[in-house]
């Protein structure tokens, strides 16, 4: 325990984050990162509250996942603190049950997903800790990863879905920064292994950098990359393999009325269309067929989710 602290605080400006007006809620989820961000907080005299830090084997009755609907707790007092808290920059930092991926939540109570952590991420480590080297991104993950690589010069590739994926170029040291969509982030200057200790404080180097909030940092993303958003469906079908097969054979043409412009199988299907993708894949360890799609506004990640939903259950020819 005490030398993984000592090696966070060589990797990241804790006198910096310090001296931020921050006041920082930890959610570990009743997981194995319970302790180490609260340790780093105290240590530079940054006022916290943790909550879901205890031992309990069931997680809450939870499951243990950064996702919005295992986060009403952390949604609940990060709005009860606003009311009390007018002078600092309020930031909710989650992990998931064993501490490898990462997610957070805003001065608002609103989820920043997976995708937005990410990219604000990679975007840190660019602008402030001059990355340089390939990006590696899951075939789930953000197209704000690859538009970021792009703007600063770097290469960007797609994987497949699984940090097994990104190991090998982190170990090479090949890859600078590798992504998914699960909300597990690696790093070349880091172990070649998802963090979510570590990246919870990249979070806040980056407000302290800034001196933006995270709703703040989101708007100034989307000033520069375009406004992204991203939804995902898991549904219960049993025959998944034999439906993402036969569209591989026969992809759409069009889906809920966006014309596709590309396709690919890397992993799974993905249909790109003008304005973002889709994603058909079929789960290898249980009968779950996952959506996932992203495009430029909700909308339309919706109307794109059910008319997908319609079409692998049967509704809509194939």
């Amino acid at each position: 325990r005490e030398d993984y602290l000592a090696a966070l605080r060589k990797l990241v400006d804790m006198k910096a984050i310090g001296a931020v007006p921050l006041y920082v809620v930890i959610d570990p989820m009743y997981g194995s990162a319970q302790g180490y961000l609260a340790t780093l907080l105290r240590e530079v005299r940054l006022p916290y509250l943790a909550i879901r830090s205890r031992v309990d084997p069931l997680f809450g009755g939870k499951k243990p996942e950064p996702l919005p609907e295992n986060l009403t707790p952390l949604r609940a007092v990060i709005r009860a603190l606003r009311r009390r808290i007018r002078r600092k920059i309020v930031v909710g930092l989650v992990t998931d049950g064993d501490g490898d991926r990462a997610a957070s939540m805003d001065e608002n109570g609103d989820f920043l997903d997976t995708h937005r952590t990410a990219a604000l991420i990679l975007w840190h480590l660019i602008r402030h800790r001059g990355l340089t080297g390939k990006v590696l991104k899951s075939v789930a993950l953000t197209d704000m990863i690859t538009k970021l690589a792009q703007g600063a010069g770097l290469p960007c590739q797609e994987i497949k879905i699984g940090f097994k994926w990104a190991v090998g170029g982190l170990v090479t040291g090949e890859a600078a920064f590798a992504g998914e969509e699960s909300g597990g982030y690696g790093y070349s200057f880091h172990l070649p292994e998802r963090d979510g200790i570590l990246s919870g404080l990249l979070l806040l180097e980056l407000v302290a950098a800034t001196g933006r909030s995270l709703a703040e940092l989101v708007q100034d993303l989307f000033a520069e990359v375009g406004p992204h958003y991203y939804r995902r469906r898991d549904l219960e079908l049993p025959e998944r393999i034999e439906v993402v097969e036969r569209l591989k054979a026969r992809p759409p043409q069009e889906v809920a009325g966006f014309a596709v412009r590309e396709v690919e199988t890397l992993d799974g299907l993905k249909l790109r269309f003008k304005e973002g993708w889709l994603l058909m894949r079929a789960s290898g360890t249980e009968p779950i067929l996952r959506l996932y799609c992203e495009m430029d506004e909700l909308s339309k990640v919706q109307k794109l989710l059910e008319e997908a939903e319609r079409m692998v259950k049967g509704g809509l020819p194939l």
